[in-house]
């Protein structure tokens, strides 16, 4: 894909979107994303999130409604996704609210327009991690997310959320599994187990609705890569700093949480 699919983002649609989901996941989520105003105002920003919740995952549901409550319908906020997400008859509405296929020109394009970007560097590997081990910061050794920062020359926003894996016991990613099938010469890592509601157990596809898990999201502080570590920085060095600067954080979100899914 090219950059010119960032153009296919529709304001209107996307506010549409926000007044009618916007209301229910807050409701339902019971849902409170704090520190926007860390975002820089100006510029393009590149926002760093783990993921969570399986397929069903409800982070840009949560976040995308109160960054456009915040910063308004003049600065669009675009989402790296799987190609698989894009595929089918929900590919243009996604594409209008500025889901975006997950490659370095596309990422870099957004960000040189002024528009903020939104990554889940942990991908599927992070959203289908056990619910006993949630609360651990681990994008499976990916570092893409550095270099497109560094060559758009954007800051890289770290920001957590707690509560989204509550909404099903997630098991295992099942790369065990994956791996005797054979499925991964079908591109297919992880075969994740889950038990929910109301089906019960539920291997990959989601059976099951998401509980009404409290999810509380956190927005850090800006980090200047070429600021704090130089024009030609250790990648894996910056990767560290970042993942340590969210596991900071998300330890302290859930020292404060006091039960599963009540919060």
């Amino acid at each position: 894909m090219t950059a010119p699919e960032i153009r296919l983002w529709d304001p209107v649609v996307t506010q549409q979107m926000k007044y009618w989901a916007g209301p229910v996941v807050k409701r339902w989520f019971r849902s409170e994303v704090r520190g926007l105003e860390k975002i820089p105002a100006e510029g393009g920003a590149l926002v760093v999130s783990n993921h969570s919740g399986g397929m069903l995952t409800p982070d840009v549901l949560v976040f995308a409604p109160e960054f456009y409550e915040h910063f308004g319908y003049d600065r669009p906020l675009y989402t790296l996704a799987h190609y698989g997400v894009l595929l089918g008859p929900t590919s243009s509405l996604f594409h209008r609210l500025g889901v975006i296929h997950a490659s370095r020109d596309n990422a870099s394009a957004a960000l040189r327009s002024g528009a903020v970007v939104l990554v889940f560097p942990g991908g599927d590997y992070d959203s289908y991690r056990p619910t006993f081990t949630a609360n651990t910061i681990d994008f499976d050794g990916r570092t893409g997310y550095v270099r497109t920062a560094l060559e758009a020359g954007a800051p890289i926003v770290p920001t957590v959320s707690i509560g989204g894996q509550e909404s099903q016991l997630f098991l295992t990613r099942g790369n065990w599994l994956a791996k005797q099938l054979r499925l991964t010469k079908a591109r297919m890592n992880i075969l994740p187990v889950s038990v929910g509601f109301p089906f019960g157990l539920s291997m990959l596809i989601p059976l099951n609705m998401p509980l009404p898990t409290k999810i509380t999201v956190e927005v850090l502080d800006p980090i200047d890569v070429v600021e704090q570590f130089g024009p030609d920085p250790d990648i894996d060095k910056v990767d560290r700093h970042v993942r340590s600067v969210m596991q900071d954080a998300l330890d302290r979100l859930s020292d404060a949480r006091r039960f599963p899914v009540i919060g």
